[in-house]
């Protein structure tokens, strides 16, 4: 893609697929300590390894807040000079994280709308539909309509 327009071309369209990333024990208790949510399902594997989902499990919103991380890795705006998270219009938990698992994300672009300029940079409001899957497992773990913002110098989109 050689402009910000050229985004438009690809709503409707699933345009990347992230890389794995495991979700180990270190990382959902350094999610645990920074949001104060301290549930044993997380965060106690003892207890966990005798609960419903026989060990620990991430948290949910630790799930997605990776979701922009993975989509970044799998699509990059070239010389970038603002880019937000705007919010969210859906989401939902599908299915548990189990610790250790890997998780990706499949991104499908539902919109892309001008924004008035940024410093005389273009921008666009890009709507996302971010699926993360599992590996090893059919079913999806977290569905969700991203929205964001962003504002680059000449342009470049690029999957990377």
């Amino acid at each position: 893609m050689s402009s910000p327009e050229a985004l438009d071309a690809l709503v409707g369209q699933e345009i990347a697929v992230s890389s794995w990333l495991q979700i180990d024990q270190g990382r959902i208790d350094c999610f645990a300590d920074a949001t104060g949510d301290r549930q044993w399902l997380h965060v106690e594997p003892e207890r966990a390894a005798r609960g419903p989902f026989g060990t620990t499990i991430a948290h949910g919103f630790l799930t997605l807040s990776l979701l922009p991380v993975l989509l970044d890795a799998a699509v990059e705006f070239q010389h970038m000079k603002m880019g937000v998270n705007y919010g969210l219009n859906k989401v939902r938990f599908t299915a548990p994280v189990p610790v250790d698992s890997r998780i990706r994300v499949r991104a499908r672009l539902l919109a892309s709308e001008p924004l008035p300029e940024f410093e005389g940079t273009p921008g666009r409001q890009i709507v996302w539909q971010l699926t993360a899957e599992r590996e090893g497992s059919t079913k999806t773990v977290c569905v969700a309509e991203t929205v964001s913002r962003r504002h680059w110098g000449n342009g470049h989109v690029h999957h990377a």
